[in-house]
């Protein structure tokens, strides 16, 4: 349900040149905020104190990946909560964005996840629209880096999740529709994609149904300090609704954090994650190895396969009475297909630390620095809001 946002703020950036003094600073960066800030519910809530008031943070948009390059444009999001619903209910969080890169690619991002009044239901999914020019190495664990070539191609992703609450307060389950188009795709005369022509590299339809799982007891969606995090999707595409190949999709996301201790706000965050595909599965559906999110350091794609399994735990250090924070992060994973099953000696590492500063104390939202770094790979840069995972 969640896919990778390759959004930053520019309010990163206007931070350093507010005034030293920690005092000065936060009322600085308080009331610069509070200049993109709207609050379409104030009135109501001026005659209605039980009622959450909700919030629009908008910003320039500033974001650095190698994916990328750096990229800017405009972005919100909003933060709410249905009238009746109280502490017992998380903030529904509804982020747009729009960005345009130095490599000529442009994004139209949409990820949301809402709650109902004491959390009967969750509503989340994806709604993307992007042009994203990308790499390609070859499909394989260990494709070299000498086959490094540029694709192009146009994505419309459209992936709405229902789910209700079952059985206790943290488990939800339903289901959804995705939808899925690659097309205008480009590809370069004479190299691997032309030569070796995998199912789909000349673009694809991905339509089918997912069912799907969620345990979600974090206390805060932006930014944990405790609890547990699982999504499960099994999803089933064919050509019956329009698409152009037939296969199926599992995936997983699972996370845990927790309080290092009473005396202090650090966190020690774990996630694992997973994507197995079986059937006719075209290039844009097969998984991805690295990104801003996890393994950081590869190059979103630097290697492509059917199956995926990756894990990584992140320290995160809280400074008391400041919004500055520190990480550090260390995690391992590779791709795998069927006819060779996953080797502890293929194995792939990545390390790395990166600096937090909060942006909103309230909802907890940071913006991070991230450099990230592997086995085989010299290393990458990132700036973005929200955390990794």
């Amino acid at each position: 349900m969640r896919i990778s946002q390759k959004i930053g703020l520019l309010i990163c950036i206007l931070t350093l040149s507010l005034p030293l003094n920690a005092q000065e600073k936060e009322s600085g960066l308080d009331k610069f905020v509070e200049y993109f800030t709207f609050y379409p519910n104030k009135d109501k809530v001026a005659k209605d104190s039980t009622l959450y008031l909700s919030k629009i943070i908008t910003a320039p948009i500033l974001s650095y990946s190698p994916e990328t390059s750096l990229g800017f444009g405009v972005g919100a999001k909003y933060l709410f909560k249905f009238k009746g619903s109280g502490e017992e209910t998380r903030t529904s969080n509804m982020p747009v964005s729009l960005l345009y890169t130095l490599k000529n690619q442009f994004f139209v991002y949409s990820g949301f996840e809402i709650f109902t009044n004491q959390e009967k239901w969750v509503i989340s999914g994806n709604i993307i629209f992007q042009n994203y020019p990308r790499l390609y190495y070859g499909i394989g664990q260990n494709s070299p880096e000498t086959d490094e070539e540029n694709y192009d191609n146009y994505q419309f992703l459209f992936e709405p999740i229902l789910l209700k609450q079952a059985f206790t307060r943290y488990l939800f389950l339903g289901g959804g529709v995705r939808y899925n188009k690659i097309y205008k795709t480009k590809i370069e005369s004479n190299k691997l994609l032309a030569t070796n022509q995998p199912s789909g590299f000349d673009g694809s339809t991905s339509v089918g149904f997912e069912l799907a799982a969620l345990y979600d007891s974090r206390d805060n969606i932006l930014n944990a300090s405790k609890g547990w995090y699982l999504e499960l999707t099994r999803g089933f595409y064919g050509t019956a609704l329009g698409g152009t190949h037939q296969f199926e999709l599992t995936r997983f996301d699972l996370r845990h954090y927790l309080k290092v201790s009473q005396k202090n706000d650090d966190v020690l965050a774990f996630q694992a994650i997973g994507h197995f595909a079986n059937g006719d599965t075209p290039l844009s559906e097969l998984a991805l190895f690295g990104n801003e999110e996890i393994m950081r350091g590869y190059i979103e794609g630097r290697y492509i396969e059917e199956n995926l399994l990756a894990a990584q735990v992140e320290y995160r250090k809280t400074f008391k009475d400041s919004r500055l924070g520190m990480v550090a992060f260390l995690g391992a994973g590779d791709v795998f297909n069927k006819s060779k099953n996953l080797s502890l000696n293929d194995i792939k590492l990545n390390y790395g630390v990166g600096l937090r500063f909060m942006l909103d104390k309230k909802e907890k939202l940071n913006i991070r620095f991230d450099f990230g770094s592997g086995s085989d790979t010299d290393g990458n840069f990132y700036v973005n809001i929200a955390e990794a995972f």
